[in-house]
């Protein structure tokens, strides 16, 4: 199995939406066996510029990030699909092991 991160920001949209919803949304149209979308406290990018936007007047975008997991060629041909209609964002693969019990 195959584990994706999307990392983005909370205040990017598509359209009229939120990117994460649209991100989430086109993972379950693309049936995925599971994803979550997670806001993020605090953190930074390729850009090391710290953001803290749970601080007290701060006007950071909160990151946040999207995990989904599904076998590897549904995750890949997935991935491909949504960077033809999304290019933000940075996306790591990494090789997971199915442990349920």
């Amino acid at each position: 199995m195959l584990q994706a991160q999307i990392f983005i920001d909370k205040d990017e949209v598509f359209g009229s939406k939120p990117l994460y919803e649209f991100i989430v949304q086109f993972l379950l149209k693309q049936n995925i066996a599971g994803a979550t979308a997670f806001r993020g406290v605090i953190g930074f990018g390729e850009h090391h510029q710290l953001k803290r936007p749970d601080s007290l007047f701060s006007f950071d975008e909160p990151p946040m990030l999207i995990i989904f997991i599904d076998e590897d060629e549904k995750v890949l041909n997935t991935l491909a699909a949504l960077r033809k209609q999304v290019s933000s964002g940075f996306i790591v693969t990494s090789k997971v092991e199915r442990f349920e019990v």
